[in-house]
């Protein structure tokens, strides 16, 4: 029998060149595969960025600092007065004591002790101090007052001037003390005490027994110089009593 001739279709490894075995021909398979993994970035990038702007949405924003306010001190409503004077009331008589022999005159315990006291130190030093009016009740206060007003047919407003009107003078308080000079009578209750050995012993010593002048010139009452009126403001209710804030009037004429 005679050799079969070859089939075309049975090619040879052989007989194909190097360079077409080694590339075959086709797409390549990496750039198949190589747009798989850029999706899958891209949509990495997509969620990340997605994630930030909704912890972006929830993070606390700073809170701008409260508009501190601040109101005004409300401005003290201006006391009751009445001719310019100022109100007090009057001091129980069971807490006077006092400070003349016949009793006439009284102050409150702590302030009695401390006049009395005063009184004999200046003593020893030859000055005189003399009480002259102290603690007074509101109904003396108004006798002092209304009748000699109309002894000396005096307007009210005058009469102020020199008199505070019932239960508007210090000595309600049973702090409040008017003192001369025993070695010189004509200048009680005037401002010529002023020029007084008792007064110059009193202006630099006073201030050890816790007694001030109510009235020294230009005091910011405005109420007129009145030499020999001295109160005590040696414990807290007399400190309290007389250095409160007040709305005070202004250019009142006296207090006696």
């Amino acid at each position: 029998m005679g050799n079969k001739p070859k089939s075309s279709f049975n090619v040879n490894q052989d007989d194909i060149p190097e360079v077409i075995r080694d590339n075959p021909v086709g797409p390549p398979q990496s750039q198949a595969s190589s747009s798989i993994p850029l999706k899958l970035i891209a949509a990495s990038f997509g969620i990340i960025i997605l994630a930030l702007l909704a912890l972006l949405a929830l993070w606390p924003r700073p809170q701008p600092a409260p508009e501190v306010v601040t109101e005004p001190s409300p401005t003290p409503s201006p006391i009751d007065n009445l001719l310019g004077h100022l109100p007090y009331e009057e001091a129980p008589l069971g807490e006077l004591k006092n400070i003349i022999p016949d009793g006439r005159l009284k102050l409150r315990q702590a302030a009695a002790d401390q006049f009395l006291l005063m009184q004999r130190d200046a003593k020893t030093q030859g000055i005189s101090l003399v009480a002259i009016s102290a603690f007074r009740t509101v109904t003396e206060q108004e006798q002092l007052f209304f009748a000699i007003k109309q002894q000396r047919n005096q307007e009210a407003r005058q009469r102020a001037e020199v008199s505070a009107p019932p239960g508007y003078s210090e000595h309600h308080t049973g702090y409040a003390v008017d003192i001369g000079d025993g070695s010189a009578q004509a200048t009680h209750l005037s401002e010529t005490f002023a020029q007084t050995k008792a007064f110059d012993w009193l202006e630099n010593n006073a201030a050890k027994y816790s007694f001030e002048l109510s009235f020294p010139p230009d005091n910011p009452q405005g109420i007129a110089y009145e030499p020999w009126h001295w109160r005590y403001v040696g414990d807290r209710p007399s400190l309290e009593l007389f250095y409160k804030a007040r709305n005070l009037p202004q250019k009142v004429q006296s207090n006696p």
